[in-house]
């Protein structure tokens, strides 16, 4: 894969998800910054994990660690001040009366790209990296390609500038996810996944399943959990 000469920033939670992304764009950018947020978060463990798998992604790859560049933190607490959401208070995770899930956090992923698109024109980077994805979404309306997508004309517009808003795992799922982070890093990124991000809604990170940590019962431990199944599956056949 061949570098481009220019910076990426990276929508970078702790996540499972977020962290394969990442490698993402330390295949493909000459320089990548990181931006995480803080937004009263009940599963804030997933803060807590972001610098240890930063630093073990820069010594896994020298050519990663040699782009690595910055991290940013930016807190938000706005929005989970305004948000009664499961991911924000202690609410049981279900599906609402509206057909949402509870753990949607209404405006989200618009208000984590505009910050993110201001930090980028600050930094000078013109792409950015987000871990979006329609094909196990949730039922997350601000995680369909065509909002990502209407993000970007509004940043461009408003910010003139030329951003471009990358979502590489849009139309993959789990199993598909596991398999792009192998082929990025091999086994010994597959293992640091498992061992080191965070995606439990609930921030449980007491027991360490066969795909890591996690409750095992909320969607997000379900879906990664179905995922890494079906992954190990297909690598058996």
């Amino acid at each position: 894969m061949s570098l481009q000469d220019e910076t990426a920033l990276v929508l970078f939670s702790g996540g499972q998800d977020s962290t394969v992304c990442l490698a993402w764009a330390l295949s493909r950018f000459s320089r990548v910054e990181t931006v995480g947020f803080a937004y009263g978060q009940r599963h804030a463990v997933e803060l807590q994990v972001r610098p240890r798998i930063r630093m073990q992604m820069g010594a896994l790859d020298p050519g990663w660690g040699a782009r690595l560049g910055s991290d940013h933190l930016i807190p938000l607490d706005a929005l989970g001040a305004v948000s009664e959401t499961a991911l924000t208070r202690d609410v049981a995770i279900e599906v609402a009366e509206d057909g949402l899930p509870t753990t949607f956090v209404p405006g989200r992923n618009l208000v984590f790209l505009t910050f993110a698109g201001a930090l980028a024109y600050r930094r000078g980077a013109r792409h950015l990296v987000a871990g979006m994805c329609e094909t196990d979404y949730s039922g997350y309306p601000d995680c369909r390609d065509d909002t990502v997508k209407a993000m970007q004309l509004a940043l461009n517009l408003g910010m003139q500038r030329r951003f471009v808003v990358h979502t590489p795992l849009m139309w993959i799922d789990k199993a598909q996810t596991f398999a792009l982070a192998e082929e990025l890093g091999g086994a010994p990124f597959v293992d640091l996944l498992l061992e080191e991000t965070h995606t439990c809604y609930v921030g449980d990170r007491s027991v360490r399943h066969r795909w890591g940590y996690g409750c095992g019962t909320c969607p997000a431990c379900r879906l990664r959990a179905e995922g890494f199944s079906q992954w190990m599956s297909a690598r058996q056949c």
